[in-house]
């Protein structure tokens, strides 16, 4: 085993307590009906982007909570204010809903593995999260971020990982990379910085299109290096695409895995958003204890 496993093995062990805490895991055994789900949906994939208002709908949609984006600094409804991260506190209480994690969209335009900008945004998310008790964060690598087959770019990012892990840790929040990389690949970079503060989050519809096999990534990356999970369809209902749900759930069962399926997409033509959600949760809530 290479030196950096060893290394993040030890880190795991030593953080084991705030590590399960962060993932919503449990050492239990896949079929304790303890260990049990959230529902939340993308704020941008319900039509509230960015505003408070995306709890209203949540609710309506019959949803545990919302991953609310976190975009530059000085846009409507910046979590960097005070003021705004009380309203999304006091939403919440009233609603009884969560803020499931925080998501950077914006480096898909902006790349963390380039612009120093993006990586002051990481930086001030991570400080935001701390404030807002909020554990997790995405960062996107698509578009204009996207670090597949860039094997320089990525040694940037694990630099700047590296840099920003610290903090992150002190916080106890975590950042979950979501990029088209493989396993393997997502493994490396994790390795790499050797942080348990930096974890995957997976996107099942993203991996299926890549031509990975889903089921068995999610075995391969296992319990400590998944974060959150986007549960999404391009084009289809969940449970009528391409993505198996039960063969998902055996898969996080078999790594005593449980947390947060955030469902993004999944909408079709001929159903209103909110009903194409209200089927999207309900038909998750068979397949995964909430």
């Amino acid at each position: 085993m290479c030196t950096s496993c060893i290394n993040r093995r030890s880190m795991l062990k030593g953080c084991a307590g705030v590590v399960l805490a962060w993932t919503s895991a449990s050492p239990l055994t896949a079929g304790d009906t303890r260990r049990t789900f959230k529902i939340g949906a993308c704020d941008w994939s319900i039509g509230a982007r960015q505003t408070p208002q995306a709890l209203d709908v949540a609710k309506k949609i019959g949803l545990d909570g919302v991953q609310v984006s976190f975009g530059s600094a000085g846009v409507p409804y910046d979590l960097r204010n005070t003021d705004v991260r009380q309203l999304y506190q006091q939403k919440c209480e009233t609603l009884g809903l969560e803020v499931a994690s925080l998501g950077l969209a914006e480096l898909n335009s902006i790349p963390y593995a380039s612009d120093p900008r993006a990586e002051q945004w990481v930086a001030d998310c991570v400080d935001v999260m701390r404030k807002m008790k909020c554990q997790m964060a995405l960062l996107a690598f698509f578009g204009n971020g996207d670090i597949k087959g860039k094997p320089r770019e990525q040694e940037e990012v694990i630099r700047r990982l590296k840099r920003v892990a610290p903090k992150a840790e002190e916080a106890g929040v975590i950042l979950g990379i979501e990029s088209w990389l493989n396993a393997d690949e997502h493994i490396h970079i994790l390795d790499a910085v050797g942080s348990p503060a930096v974890q995957v989050y997976y996107d099942v519809a993203n991996m299926e299109h890549r031509g990975y096999d889903i089921y068995k990534e999610i075995r391969q990356l296992g319990r400590d290096r998944i974060c959150q999970i986007h549960a999404k369809e391009n084009g289809a209902l969940l449970g009528q695409g391409k993505v198996d749900f039960p063969k998902v759930k055996e898969a996080l069962d078999d790594i005593q895995w449980s947390g947060w399926l955030v469902i993004e997409s999944a909408t079709v033509p001929g159903k209103s958003m909110e009903e194409c959600y209200q089927l999207n949760q309900k038909y998750l809530r068979s397949v995964f204890p909430t």
